[in-house]
């Protein structure tokens, strides 16, 4: 686990971390392979009922022999009993929120959708390409719109709705920290005036910055990061020249990234009319971000210290809302995840994306907006996926691929090598950059540490994803009880 002091991973030796040897890292991958401290028996047998049954269970699973893949098909997701296919948008529209000006989203996906990252993209309804051996896709899945990548080639294994036009909650703080994080030194300190909060939605989730306090940088990205703070996001934002600024450079670095899904009207994610992205879009965020070492730094924070506002010169523990990453609320930490961002208004439902590693794999996820309304929804469909990922890498064959920069990832000093991806529709990508990418594993409740794996970003290789995630924050209680905390 990450704390707020800038050491090492926890819980594992020098030794326990020693690279071994990975398919992937032949293949060009830009991530050292990590030894896994716990391991997962495979959730799926040899039988479809006995597959179904596992899918109910926890945990990560093992990549089964690699075998060839078979020619593509588009397979229908049924519903969560078995019941035939349930349409993504068929159950009842989000409530109207508590500023007004936010319509919610369309029930049904367009017929068709942007083609970024390929064909098959474009089509309404779940994709997967399954090949012999190959785990059939989680029947329990309602997500509105998702996607499954291999984060060492930027191949996409499966996805649903990929470039659907959301709401994205504070899932579109991965995009603000991506445009903005390199702009002031982590060190930096900024005392907060009257004006740099105003405009923040009601009800929104808060850190709880205060005016006349002085904050550094670091500090504000912590708010942000853990605790989805769109105090510490307006505060940033005041520092670069005021929101509508900030929404210019956010949206500039999205049209940069091919993130073509992507409307920015507000930088914390917050309902606003017309704001919208995909899961496409929000994976290629996450992606970008983690080209930084800060942004691994604050993603992968399970806990720091952070300012009291109520209590000038002491500080408080902040905890990370996202429940995969701390394990809360009735949810078991999934081993293995490092770095995410939730998000959760009243238009969007709950957002998530995240990225984990198991024995040398490593996936991203997003999830936007189940149907099943249940609570931890996200998080429970997040896991399905992950499970089925571990499962499918190798066995299916990508139905897309996440895009690069249109002017490639940024290099490093001393980077040089580039890679492609395997449908060939990824241009050359350079870069990588210094840092950590640690992967955690928590058990609910008390929050002890099971499990610690290092993801050591090799310098000299692309890195084509990322992860980051949110949750509510320390949000005053909303003035109406029909909207939760807007993040």
């Amino acid at each position: 686990m990450r704390s707020g002091a800038r050491t090492g991973p926890i819980g594992s030796s020098a030794g326990a971390r020693r690279e071994a040897p990975s398919r992937l890292a032949e293949r060009g991958g830009t991530f050292t392979t990590v030894p896994t401290t716990t391991s997962h028996p495979p959730r799926y047998s040899a039988t479809p009922r006995r597959r179904r049954a596992a899918l109910l269970a926890a945990g990560a699973s093992l990549l089964l022999p690699l075998a060839a893949a078979a020619p593509a098909l588009a397979v229908p997701a049924p519903g969560p009993s078995g019941s035939p296919a349930v349409s993504p948008g068929a159950s009842a529209t989000p409530g109207k929120p508590a500023d007004g000006k936010a319509k919610p989203p369309p029930k049904q996906p367009p017929a068709k959708m942007s083609t970024v990252g390929g064909e098959l993209l474009g089509r309404p309804g779940p994709q997967v390409q399954l090949g012999p051996g190959a785990p059939e896709l989680p029947r329990e899945l309602s997500g509105n719109s998702w996607l499954v990548a291999d984060a060492e080639t930027g191949d996409i294994l499966a996805a649903n709705n990929a470039h659907w036009r959301l709401p994205p909650a504070s899932t579109l703080k991965m995009l603000f920290a991506d445009t903005v994080l390199p702009r002031f030194p982590k060190d930096k300190k900024h005392e907060v005036r009257p004006s740099d909060m105003e405009g923040m939605g009601e009800g929104s989730s808060q850190v709880g910055m205060k005016e006349g306090q002085t904050y550094s940088v670091h500090d504000m990205w912590m708010g942000v990061f853990l605790r989805s703070g769109n105090d510490a996001v307006h505060v940033l934002s005041a520092m670069n020249g005021g929101v509508a600024k900030t929404v210019r450079d956010m949206q500039e670095h999205a049209d940069e990234l091919q993130a073509e899904d992507t409307h920015v009207v507000t930088p914390d994610g917050y309902d606003a009319e017309g704001q919208v992205s995909s899961a496409y879009d929000l994976t290629l965020f996450a992606r970008s971000g983690l080209q930084k070492a800060d942004f691994r730094e604050y993603c992968s924070t399970a806990r720091t210290q952070f300012p009291d506002e109520d209590h000038p010169g002491r500080t408080k523990e902040i905890v990370n809302t996202n429940r995969l990453l701390t394990g809360q609320d009735g949810v078991t930490a999934y081993k293995g995840m490092a770095g995410v961002k939730n998000g959760s208004t009243t238009n969007a439902g709950n957002t998530f994306t995240g990225v984990a590693q198991h024995d040398g794999k490593k996936l991203l996820v997003t999830v936007m907006n189940p149907e099943i309304k249940e609570r931890n929804q996200v998080y429970k469909e997040t896991q399905l996926l992950l499970d089925w990922g571990f499962e499918a890498v190798g066995h299916v064959k990508p139905v897309g691929v996440l895009v690069p920069p249109k002017g490639g990832f940024p290099a490093d000093k001393g980077a040089g090598t580039s890679g492609q991806s395997s449908q060939g529709a990824q241009a050359a990508v350079t870069g990588g950059g210094d840092g950590m990418w640690t992967a955690v594993g928590l058990t609910g409740g008390a929050l002890a540490v099971l499990a610690v794996a290092g993801f050591f970003v090799n310098r000299r290789h692309p890195l084509p994803e990322r992860a980051a995630r949110r949750r509510p924050g320390h949000a005053a209680p909303p003035k109406n009880p029909q909207n939760p905390p807007k993040e």
